[in-house]
């Protein structure tokens, strides 16, 4: 069993992530922990697993969970078997097989004689069998990375398992042993995930926001449409709201109105009485007052109101709005872009590929490029994008204008600020204000503009590159974008799919999040 128990965790400068939040896990449930980007799923994972203390509460667990993180590199000093906790215990264990049995060693070996054969099987089961436990972690790739610690699963076996976005840089056959294995384990279970498909084999769903924790009785399916029954009780609540505040303003304009007629009707009595001036002021300063203390209520009521409606606006992300709204591109349909015969490509003049490539590109085209980690996916973007050279065939280029958005989503500078970024794409030469109504568009509020691109999410910088491609003066002829929805939450995927359905020039994309290649409309697959 675990429980959570009136968890507050504060970050450094004290700002609340949550406040008393109560959660309890069942045994052998298979959770899903789903929220929008900054909501703290990570945190509260590392919470669970003792990583970070709360600020106050308590953890109550069976034992000490395992946690398979994220990566971003921060793990790129160690060897794979100090990335999997299991370096003392191998050493441990060859120091006394080299005839060193001492009781330091045999405690920090805990009779585990067998934990470098199960690493290796663990190893082996990921498809890395050609990986040293010594080697470092900077040396293997994304997929690589994310199934070492996936492997650790196998090795410690936990009862209590927490998976952190288990799926980025992951294959598809990653992907489906990973699959596997949550289907066959009986212990209990919690994924932080943005893969819906991965989310449809989980139940409950754990909705985590700023107000706390909600928990939806199914799979992601059935939150979906717990989702979109309550989103359209928020519409419905805003046309209330809207109609409530028009009413408001048209109820106070006839009462202020009315109250002027009776105001004039006064005065002129007043005046045909022949009343001194004295009383004449005394009237107008009367009907003054009660025309201010009319204004005042009915004012308080509207703003009362026009409150509600903006907290209610803030609450609906307004995807409709996050359109790149710009040209179509300046190329005819059915143009050859790229055109490769018996291409083979690598490095150090040795090729990726067995056999030679045949290849073509033409425009108004939606690829997806698929294959395992390592089948030459980023080498062939970038022949597409004239940086690198086959190594042999023929390889024909038209000229184009191409925008890559990678992993790192490098075309966002850290140093720059928000604005600042959004000004570097401002080829079409808009004025301030217009380029802040775009970042508004894209819920880059004023409080975001002076901030550093440095402290932005994985979503947010995604979100800002879209925005930055509706400032150009004309539109790129192609947008290539290399696995998008890692380190995205399920809204800003909502997001990318929404403003990527709103371009029509040539879309190529790596993923092997099928729903998301679905969404957009690939019409044609490059399997490497």
């Amino acid at each position: 069993m675990l429980t959570l128990q009136n968890i507050t965790y504060l970050h450094p400068n004290k700002e609340p992530l949550f406040q008393s939040l109560n959660l309890s896990f069942p045994d052998q449930a298979q959770m899903a922990l789903v929220g929008n980007n900054g909501t703290g799923k990570s945190t509260l994972l590392k919470l669970i697993a003792g990583e970070l203390v709360p600020t106050t509460g308590q953890v109550l667990a069976c034992c000490k969970p395992y946690l398979a993180p994220q990566h971003f590199g921060q793990y790129n000093g160690l060897s794979i078997a100090r990335a999997l906790r299991v370096d003392h215990k191998l050493e441990a264990l060859r120091a006394i097989l080299d005839g060193q049995v001492t009781e330091s060693l045999m405690m920090q070996l805990d009779e585990d004689w067998t934990i470098e054969e199960r690493c290796l099987e663990a190893l082996a089961y990921w498809g890395l069998q050609d990986l040293s436990l010594r080697q470092s972690m900077d040396s293997l790739s994304g997929g690589q990375k994310t199934r070492v610690f996936l492997a650790g699963i196998n090795i410690h076996q936990p009862e209590i398992l927490l998976l952190d976005e288990p799926t980025n840089h992951l294959d598809g056959e990653g992907r489906r042993l990973l699959a596997e294995l949550l289907q066959s384990r009986k212990q209990t279970t919690i994924v932080v995930s943005h893969d819906r498909q991965l989310l449809e084999l989980l139940n409950p769903i754990v909705e985590l926001t700023r107000r706390g924790a909600t928990v939806y009785g199914g799979n992601y399916s059935f939150y979906e449409e717990q989702k979109a029954i309550a989103d359209e009780a928020l519409q419905q609540d805003l046309r209330s709201q809207e109609k409530a505040l028009r009413k408001a303003k048209e109820v106070e304009r006839q009462t202020i109105e009315r109250q002027q007629k009776l105001d004039a009707r006064g005065k002129k009595k007043q005046e045909n009485a022949g009343l001194p001036t004295i009383s004449m002021n005394t009237f107008r300063n009367n009907a003054e007052k009660s025309t201010a203390r009319i204004k005042g209520a009915h004012a308080e009521k509207v703003g009362t109101l026009y409150e509600g409606l903006q907290e209610l606006r803030k609450a609906i992300p307004g995807m409709d709005r996050m359109q790149f709204g710009f040209e179509d591109s300046a190329l005819h349909k059915g143009k050859i872009l790229l055109k490769g015969e018996e291409i083979l490509a690598g490095y150090n003049g040795r090729s990726l590929w067995r056999e030679p490539l045949d290849i073509q590109v033409v425009s108004g085209e939606r690829i997806a490029l698929c294959g395992g980690n390592g089948s030459g996916k980023t080498t062939l973007i970038r022949l597409l994008l004239g940086q690198q050279e086959p190594l042999s065939g023929q390889l024909y280029r038209a000229p184009q204008q191409a925008v890559y958005i990678d992993q790192d989503y490098s075309l966002v500078s850290d140093t720059r600020s928000v604005y600042e970024q959004a000004q570097q794409f401002n080829t079409g030469g808009l004025q301030e204000h217009e380029v802040k109504i775009r970042l508004n568009r894209f819920l880059f509020t004023p409080d975001y503009w002076d901030k550093s691109c440095r402290s932005l999410s994985g979503g947010e910088k995604m979100r800002l590159l879209l925005c930055c491609l509706t400032l150009g003066r004309q539109a790129p002829d192609i947008i290539i974008l290399d696995e998008p929805t890692n380190n995205l939450d399920i809204l800003n995927i909502e997001i990318l799919t929404a403003a990527i359905n709103g371009y029509k020039g040539t879309l190529i994309v790596v993923s092997h999040d099928s729903r998301f290649l679905e969404e957009v409309g690939i019409s044609r697959t490059i399997d490497l």
